[in-house]
């Protein structure tokens, strides 16, 4: 079997998230294997390293696929970047070995969120940033994500629903940063359950609005309880940045 990898960008504004749901094609997972299935003449099943939320966008989302035939990796490329919708755009096909999988390979991911920090909107941004007028104190926000960082369970920060499943993940950094009228922040972890991200950054907001104590997200993370937390972050200001193996 042929394996290959793709580094994928996309605006994930009008899709119900990467994974494709049953016969629902608006995700896009679905329109890649939509078009892979038409260029190889038979249904290819696509592995992404990271489930994106509905509206949540991607910098570097990886994903691989197998195929029989042998396929130059331009001619893959530039058939798909000629058929998928204009807001997805495959930056890289790479053959890798028959080994590879773009989810129990990957060693860490980033995401990146970005809070629009002015009194007024942006119209240029208004859907890749979460627009907060209140001005937000990043030094509180900043002393409040270190207590993130190690090893927790993050029940208190998902919307998982099984209890079988570990909910112990490891943060290994998180940056927050100021850029013209932007507020910037990167967390980078090992894994993210499911909305664990936007739960963190709605509570980090939560900080720099005085809401909430930074002193207070030790107790919060170990009351496992949600209604400790913030309230979940806007998924239009949030990027899947990058995917490490």
């Amino acid at each position: 079997m042929n394996n290959y990898r793709l580094l994928i960008q996309y605006d994930g504004g009008r899709y119900k998230g990467w994974q494709r749901l049953g016969n629902e094609e608006n995700t896009i997972q679905g329109k890649i294997e939509n078009v892979l299935s038409k260029m190889v003449g038979e249904p290819i099943e696509i592995i992404g390293s990271s489930r994106t939320d509905a509206g949540v966008h991607a910098l570097g989302q990886v994903a691989n696929f197998k195929i029989v035939k042998s396929i130059p990796e331009e001619e893959i490329k530039a058939y798909m970047n000629h058929y998928l919708p204009n807001d997805i755009s495959i930056l890289e096909v790479t053959k890798v070995s028959e080994q590879f999988h773009a989810r129990f390979h990957a060693k860490d991911k980033t995401y990146l969120y970005k809070i629009w920090n002015q009194e007024h909107s942006n119209p240029f941004m208004r859907k890749y940033s979460m627009h907060i007028p209140e001005k937000l104190d990043v030094k509180k926000m900043i002393e409040a994500s270190q207590h993130f960082i190690g090893e927790h369970d993050f029940t208190a920060f998902s919307n998982a629903k099984s209890k079988k499943k570990s909910m112990v993940r490891r943060i290994l950094s998180i940056e927050i940063n100021e850029e013209e009228g932007f507020i910037n922040i990167r967390i980078r972890g090992d894994g993210f359950l499911y909305n664990m991200a936007r739960w963190m950054l709605g509570t980090l907001v939560g900080v720099g609005l005085g809401e909430i104590e930074a002193q207070s997200i030790p107790e919060i993370i170990l009351s496992k309880q949600r209604n400790r937390t913030g309230n979940i972050a806007e998924a239009c200001g949030l990027y899947l940045e990058r995917i490490n193996y």
